[in-house]
């Protein structure tokens, strides 16, 4: 008889499925987290005075160690490992922490703080696993929503060139591509079928990328410049040292990619119809708690669950892990080969931000799915209302805090932290009678 685990793994199978097709799915899934992630050691690098060299070997190792930290999180095994189809990637909500720790007091503190928070992470996983209990789907649909919501002016800003402060931000030619990109992918949902209906997002990138050739806005200038082969290496830039205040300060940031990871778990659950469990929560901490601690050894970064791929399992309709072990796979191969790796960055923002003005739609849609399954009674739209309505008002409007301490900034201008908090306290206000009652393994 097959144990509990081998079970709920073979729920995701999808026999039918071929390499060919799968490699393909997986490139998709690459490609759509791609920008979101090598954006990390670009801003981190250029706050830290990096050479063109140094953030190249960074944004390579970047990407090896994603890799890495995805398959950590495919495999169950008995202490890590969630087993749903998720990738792996630096939250941007790192970039702040990392250069502020990096300028302030140097390399070696910076990575030893990732390590201490990767610690940190593994060690508490399983408390925080046991406070599951205060997410039932009034609160995690709302995180769920909020997620998606939060990140369409991340889509906004891409479709637009990805840099506001230049002149041609928002510009026509950046706006066809974004507005081809769009067209693209809802087409081929509505009148594909199959397989090239289940790619649609990669198509739209590919023909948002011809397009925008046409227009010269694809330069090839990062592919000639990449090296050929380029393997990791321990401590790199520096060999680790620990800072209380520093450790601190990456923990905050842990626990804000923790809140996040949460959601997208309970997301992917409800979309390939496997409930979540304490258990599964522990083992998907611990994974991106040992992740972070290998990004840390390799100086690269901590590694946390990427939202943005619940769009594209939503979307595609394939919910087994087969096309992110390709993607995985890819990753690490793209990391170890930087001339093929930098093939990617030469996608513009404009195509990418329309890609992800579709995938994280479909995230925000995920949420107001589940929250179609709560009762809606006053408590329960006041929790949802109040939530949302304040993790997106800090997310558009961060000066609201500028007058408080930086640590309280920090923590309180992440909308997802805000509106999770809230949606957690609003829900043990409202229904601490039905909280025991909420999830039982």
């Amino acid at each position: 008889m097959k144990n509990s685990t081998e079970l709920e793994d073979s729920s995701l199978d999808e026999s039918n499925l071929s390499n060919f097709k799968a490699s393909i799915l997986g490139l998709q899934h690459l490609l759509a987290m791609y920008s979101g992630d090598i954006l990390v050691p670009l801003l981190v690098g250029a706050a830290l005075g990096f050479s063109t060299k140094q953030i190249t070997y960074l944004v390579s190792m970047d990407i090896f160690m994603c890799g890495i930290a995805t398959l950590l999180q495919l495999k169950r095994t008995r202490f890590t490992g969630i087993g749903l189809p998720v990738v792996l990637g630096c939250a941007i909500e790192y970039v702040a922490p990392l250069s502020a720790v990096g300028k302030h007091f140097g390399l070696g503190t910076m990575y030893g703080s990732i390590i201490a928070a990767g610690i940190f992470i593994f060690l508490i996983a399983g408390f925080f696993a046991n406070i599951r209990k205060f997410f039932p789907p009034v609160v995690t649909g709302s995180l769920i929503t909020l997620i998606g919501l939060t990140l369409i002016p991340v889509a906004f800003t891409n479709m637009g060139g990805g840099d506001i402060t230049t002149k041609s931000f928002g510009s026509i030619p950046n706006l066809i591509v974004a507005g081809v990109t769009v067209l693209v992918i809802l087409g081929l949902n509505i009148w594909g079928r199959g397989f090239i209906q289940q790619v649609g997002i990669l198509i739209g990138i590919l023909v948002g990328v011809v397009v925008a050739s046409f227009m010269g806005e694809v330069s090839l200038e990062p592919v000639s410049q990449a090296s050929w082969f380029q393997l990791p290496h321990v401590f790199m830039f520096a060999a680790p040292k620990f800072e209380w205040s520093s450790i601190v300060t990456m923990i905050l940031a842990a626990l804000t990619t923790m809140i996040e990871s949460t959601g997208v778990f309970f997301a992917l659950g409800d979309i390939v119809g496997r409930p979540i469990k304490k258990d599964d929560l522990k083992k998907g901490y611990r994974a991106e708690g040992l992740a972070a601690i290998l990004g840390g050894i390799f100086n690269t970064f901590p590694y946390s669950t990427f939202s943005q791929n619940v769009g594209i399992v939503q979307l595609s309709g394939i919910k087994t892990k087969k096309p992110v072990y390709f993607s995985a796979f890819f990753l690490i191969a793209l990391g170890l080969l930087p001339k093929i790796g930098a093939t990617a960055t030469v996608i513009p923002a404009s195509v990418l931000g329309g890609a992800m003005l579709v995938m994280f739609g479909m995230v925000g849609a995920q949420g107001i799915k589940m929250l179609r399954e709560v009762e809606g009674s006053n408590s329960n739209l006041l929790i949802i209302g109040i939530s949302v309505s304040l993790g997106l008002g800090v997310t558009v409007q961060p000066a609201l805090l500028q007058a408080l301490p930086l640590t309280i900034q920090t923590i309180f201008g992440n909308g997802l932290v805000v509106g999770s908090l809230s949606a957690v306290i609003l829900n043990v206000l409202f229904n601490y009678g039905h909280l025991n009652d909420a999830i039982e393994d």
